[in-house]
């Protein structure tokens, strides 16, 4: 049995993600896939031995074992790039939770028996015993499909704790944001509603010295919901068109406070590591006064200006085959309906 820790290390591992797109089968595919996550074992032992065994959580980037997919139809990608939900890959990467027990977290593309011809990109957690506790859907994504695509269908299959699922844990409730998704606040909201304490944001995106709109949000997540943020970024692309160092570095870890508590420049690197303090969060959480923001939410305020906007539309996927052109003309619907209608 698991001892419940207030404290522990946790890392952001910023590794290279060797993309598959020119794979020419499933086959090739998942023998590159292996080859990552056999690379990736290694990395998490050397880690793990220079920080030291209190490293409880490791995070992993945005889609490292694949890339992401550029011009592939939503059915070939599934096929080539997506993993099954109890497939080979998870097996394996549970091993490696197993074997150090830690916790393991990532993010890849993964297909449901549920919805064919679709795919999701999920955010993952396996927990010491190498079982997934957590699987989270990204909700939003402009050129990949969601949950919200399928909405009614979703909700029959996972309810909505299954969208916004928060796993309870030995090393506490945590909950997973994917890359964009940090720009939209009410995702994190809807999780801290549910008691999570860290969020694990795994990422592909560009890195700047000055701050940027993903950087501005991690803290302000950080804040406004009293949580960790874990944020870890890709050490660049490999085995595509665009320039490697495209999206490659500022893995980090901020605290409640939005304190900036570990990062890492560019390159692959387990500099972004620190303390993951529980018992301060919970203190600060169950502390009255003006700076305790998550006690004093009023959501009664908003719910029916929500509950009466309707922007992007939901279950345009569930009928009948999606070609990729579909993405782009949904949005573009929903921008001139906005502007009609004099919102935008």
């Amino acid at each position: 049995m698991t001892t419940n820790l207030e404290s522990y290390r946790a890392l952001a591992l910023q590794v290279t993600c060797h993309a598959v797109n020119q794979a020419s089968n499933r086959h090739e595919a998942r023998s590159l896939m292996q080859n990552s996550i056999n690379r990736l074992a290694q990395q998490i032992a050397a880690s793990i031995a220079f920080i030291g065994f209190d490293c409880r959580l490791i995070l992993l980037p945005e889609y490292f074992l694949t890339g992401f997919p550029m011009g592939d139809s939503l059915e070939g990608w599934a096929e080539k790039a997506c993993l099954e939900m109890a497939g080979a890959e998870y097996e394996a990467l549970g091993k490696i939770a197993q074997k150090h027990q830690i916790f393991l977290a990532g993010n890849a593309y993964e297909v449901d028996p549920n919805f064919p011809g679709l795919y999701f990109q999920t955010c993952f957690i396996i927990d010491p015993s190498g079982s997934i506790v957590l699987r989270y859907r990204r909700l939003n994504s402009l050129f990949a499909p969601t949950p919200h695509d399928v909405w009614d269908k979703y909700l029959d299959c996972y309810g909505l704790e299954g969208v916004f699922p928060v796993a309870k844990t030995a090393i506490g409730n945590l909950a997973a944001l994917a890359s964009e998704e940090i720009l939209y606040p009410e995702v994190a909201r809807c999780l801290a509603m549910r008691g999570a304490e860290v969020f694990l944001h795994s990422t592909s995106e560009v890195y700047n010295k000055n701050l940027t709109p993903k950087d501005a949000a991690k803290i302000t997540r950080a804040v406004e919901n009293m949580a960790y943020v874990v944020s870890a970024n890709t050490a660049g692309i490999a085995n595509i068109a665009i320039p490697i160092a495209s999206a490659d570095g500022g893995s980090k870890i901020i605290d409640y406070r939005g304190i900036v508590l570990a990062e890492t420049a560019t390159g692959e690197s387990m500099a972004a590591f620190a303390e993951i303090d529980l018992a301060a969060l919970r203190r600060d959480r169950r502390r009255p006064g003006l700076n305790n923001l998550l006690a004093r939410q009023r959501f009664e305020l908003y719910a029916e200006s929500y509950q009466q906007s309707h922007f992007y539309p939901p279950n345009t996927m569930l009928e009948g085959e999606v070609e990729r052109k579909h993405f782009l003309q949904t949005q573009q619907a929903t921008i001139e309906r906005l502007v009609k209608l004099g919102i935008i």
